[in-house]
């Protein structure tokens, strides 16, 4: 029987997904989400994920290593990477999950979120020290 996409998360998206988050938490990121957009028939891609940082450096700094992790535990390179010039919302594309870096006043101004209040979201929690 064959598996529908739309329904059941693969392995390697499970691997990508939980390298995502990681490379979020080694530069601190803050207040991650994991939108699960595959239900939603409009959608660009299978996943988002939402973070913010305090300072455009902090942004810069998750986005490299949000690459590095995925990079070096899934071989993938992103498709395409955007914002790294302005450090405000740093956009990576890796087809079916599009991570989304933001600077704290920039994501409270764009609430992404809201575009998407009809997708399944995952808030992960803070590391415990």
């Amino acid at each position: 029987m064959k598996k529908n996409k739309k329904s059941t998360q693969t392995d390697s998206t499970k691997v990508m997904l939980d390298s995502i988050v990681h490379g979020i938490e080694e530069k601190k990121g803050q207040n991650i989400q994991i939108f699960d957009l595959r239900n939603i028939g409009h959608a660009v891609s299978d996943y988002f994920v939402i973070c913010n940082a305090d300072s455009g450096t902090q942004v810069d700094a998750i986005a490299y290593s949000v690459e590095h992790e995925v990079k070096e535990n899934t071989g993938i390179s992103p498709w395409k990477s955007e914002g790294f010039e302005n450090r405000e919302w740093i956009l990576i594309d890796y087809a079916d999950v599009v991570v989304h870096v933001f600077q704290t006043p920039v994501r409270d101004f764009y609430k992404l979120e809201r575009l998407w209040a009809d997708a399944i979201v995952t808030t992960v929690s803070p590391e415990h020290a």
